[in-house]
């Protein structure tokens, strides 16, 4: 079973089509890559799927359910989860409240709807922060400020708040953007890991052999269509995608 199929997805800005006709899935367990050039539609395809963006054409199903033009909070309660390539941290929070952010998301409820839930509400967001910051090695710098965080611990911090959403599908926009390849290396560990413990991921990343050494399957777009579609030895031989990269688009 599929947990996130895409078909024929489209999202046009006036004349521009961002995103044209795109059909694809994610299966369950499954950790797939999306690559393309600078521009080419990538992060306006995870906006479609995860709702921030109208649709212009095309259906969403996540969990063999139709989820398209529903809000981003929604679909976050159904069990989808993502992190953005323009990191969403509170600074001047906490980094155990930024996650409880992030946990409160599922809910869809803000704050004070979470107190008014009463004690047991408020302790299953603990757990699930807790459990969070635990799994990305975060739990000794809990009680800091997130603007004293180094720039790699903010990178994992983004992904804890999305994981304290307990998610059944999660999207990784740009996760090593910003990262030296020591970083790099240790986050690819951490997603395959992810993966590997039941996870379905589909993650947007620059850095190609990152992509091409976690990813089992890779989809490629450029100009806001789906060039390739196929495991990474077959992508990266592609002369339709090496085209695509070395003519100029980036």
């Amino acid at each position: 079973m599929n947990v996130l199929e895409i078909q024929n997805l489209s999202r046009h800005f006036g004349g521009l089509k961002a995103v044209d006709d795109i059909t694809t899935h994610v299966g369950e367990g499954e950790l797939v890559g999306l690559i393309g050039p600078n521009g080419a539609g990538k992060t306006t395809l995870f906006n479609l799927i995860s709702g921030f963006t109208p649709v212009s054409g095309g259906k969403v199903r996540f969990k063999g359910e139709d989820i398209t033009g529903q809000k981003p909070f929604a679909i976050a309660k159904r069990g989808m989860s993502r992190t953005f390539q323009n990191l969403r941290i509170f600074p001047n929070m906490t980094v155990f409240d930024n996650v409880s952010v992030g946990a409160l998301g599922a809910t869809g409820m803000n704050f004070f709807q979470s107190i008014a839930g009463g004690r047991k509400r408020a302790e299953t967001i603990s757990e699930a922060s807790w459990k969070a910051l635990e799994m990305t090695g975060l739990t000794e710098v809990a009680d800091d400020l997130a603007a004293n965080l180094s720039y790699g611990r903010r990178k994992y911090l983004e992904i804890a708040r999305a994981l304290a959403m307990d998610p059944q599908f999660l999207i990784l926009d740009e996760p090593a953007a910003g990262l030296n390849d020591t970083e790099t290396a240790e986050l690819a560990t951490f997603v395959k890991q992810l993966n590997a413990d039941g996870l379905p991921i589909m993650l947007v990343e620059h850095d190609m052999n990152l992509v091409m050494s976690i990813c089992e399957r890779v989809v490629v777009i450029a100009s806001g269509r789906k060039i390739a579609d196929d495991v990474p030895s077959v992508v990266r031989n592609d002369p339709v995608v090496l085209e695509a990269y070395l003519g100029g688009d980036e």
